[in-house]
């Protein structure tokens, strides 16, 4: 079989199709916010995703992050286990395999998460410049995640500071809230390598569960989402130097699915000149609190019909599908 040789600016994707909202964060004034938040609004209600730019993020603090995580992937094997991530907790090193989405499906990346800075979460010790490079980022992605947080606020028309009180915990650790930074490496398909890639896929399809994520990535390399309305799966592309947001389970149902909770996967690329590299990306998964009761009831205005339905706590609906992708995993 002759692969496709059609090179990346002549796929179709999203972003070619200019299909995916464009948000410019660049500072204009008071009306920023309220800007923002509109544009946000039309965003999650309509498609589910958008490219933020001009965040004010740095390439080189996102680039260092990346190849710190390079550097971890170096170490050997005994000093990586000593960081595996470990049942009952979300923090650590994540090999290959350990996630399957639908139970079986072996899914080919690494993945280290980032729950709270401190010694348990970061390797300091082999790695001693990886702690301030990941801390730096971390800061930066929780700064944004809060102006989002306080311009969906004005768009939704609740009180001021609503969602900021309810997430004021982000990176303090699982116990409290489960905002995460997850480094990602979807390591390179080399077809002369017997059965590496056969019935596999980077990433399973699934919807993100917190509030919303904020992702980075260097290359294209096989993102695909189901808009709102369609079953079918679009190659989503590369905007170099935005950062994609999409929204995630929790605030769908905060929002009574008014706001979708996108389906996103990623395939191994058709492609020899994608899937012959590497591929990075730096998700910051936004959560509320763990205590944080989830009902749409909150969001609704008063003269709306009020929901009956049974309310779960944020902690109650992430463990549920925290253990739908790893406890069903081939030991």
């Amino acid at each position: 079989m002759i692969k496709s040789k059609i090179s990346e600016d002549k796929l179709e994707t999203l972003v070619s199709r200019s299909a995916v909202p464009i948000i410019d964060l660049a500072h204009c004034g008071k009306s920023l916010v309220n800007r923002v938040g509109q544009q946000l609004h039309k965003a999650f209600t309509e498609k589910g995703i958008a490219f933020l730019v001009n965040h004010g993020i740095a390439e080189d603090k996102i680039k260092a992050v990346y190849d710190q995580f390079d550097n971890f992937l170096d170490l050997p094997a005994e000093v990586q286990d000593r960081y595996r991530r470990k049942d009952g907790v979300n923090y650590g090193y994540v090999s290959p395999g350990m996630e399957r989405f639908d139970g079986s499906t072996p899914e080919l990346r690494h993945a280290y998460n980032i729950c709270k800075l401190d010694d348990q979460n970061i390797p300091r010790e082999p790695l001693p410049e990886f702690a301030e490079d990941i801390t730096t980022l971390c800061q930066d992605l929780k700064a944004m995640s809060t102006f989002i947080l306080k311009a969906m606020e004005v768009a939704l028309e609740i009180p001021p500071a609503f969602f900021i009180d309810k997430h004021s915990q982000m990176l303090e650790g699982d116990e409290v809230n489960m905002s995460t930074l997850r480094m990602l490496y979807y390591p390179a398909i080399v077809d002369d390598e017997p059965g590496q890639s056969e019935g596999a896929i980077r990433c399973g399809a699934h919807v993100d569960y917190g509030t919303f994520t904020l992702l980075t990535q260097d290359s294209e390399g096989g993102l695909e989402v189901q808009l709102p309305g369609s079953e079918k799966w679009e190659r989503v592309g590369h905007l170099p130097g935005a950062i994609l947001i999409n929204g995630g389970e929790l605030l769908s149902i905060w929002t009574k699915q008014r706001y979708h909770a996108l389906p996103h996967r990623v395939v191994i690329p058709e492609q020899d000149h994608i899937r012959t590299r590497g591929r990075h990306s730096i998700a910051y998964f936004c959560h509320p609190n763990n205590s944080t009761m989830i009902s749409p009831n909150d969001l609704l205005a008063e003269d709306v019909e009020q929901s009956n339905d049974k309310v779960y706590s944020a902690y109650e609906l992430i463990q549920k599908k925290f253990n739908d992708t790893y406890g069903q995993r081939s030991q």
